[in-house]
């Protein structure tokens, strides 16, 4: 089995998933990729990246999930955040990259970029 450095979580039928694969060029073989729809991220995953980051649950949260709209008034703590994101792919914000020890969640400008400078500082 190959360990490998770098680590995206991310879903396979998500096309701003893919974009930021291809233009961070994480196909190259140096990443182990895991489709949460097929392989859900473990609570020891998720507690990492939020340990990582130092940051909420409801920041690792996808908001824009279409079944957060049906659920969002009882959604009432951090550990509401972290027990959705548990139970259900949709609602970890995506994608997840581990370059190195660092995370980058999401797909935002600023995150991909962050995460393009993590990528060229670890190949220098």
């Amino acid at each position: 089995m190959t360990a490998y450095k770098n680590k995206v979580w991310y879903l396979s039928s998500c096309t701003t998933c893919k974009n930021i694969i291809k233009e961070l060029q994480l196909e190259n073989g140096n990443c182990e990729f895991v489709d949460i729809k097929v392989t859900p991220i473990l609570a020891t995953e998720l507690e990492e990246i939020q340990n990582n980051l130092k940051c909420s649950y409801e920041e690792l949260f996808n908001k824009r999930a279409l079944k957060f709209k049906a659920i969002k008034e009882s959604v009432k703590s951090d550990e509401d955040f972290r027990t959705l994101i548990l139970e259900e792919y949709t609602f970890l914000k995506r994608p997840v990259i581990k370059i190195g020890q660092k995370y980058f969640v999401g797909n935002s400008k600023a995150v991909v970029e962050d995460a393009k400078r993590e990528l060229n500082s670890s190949i220098s």
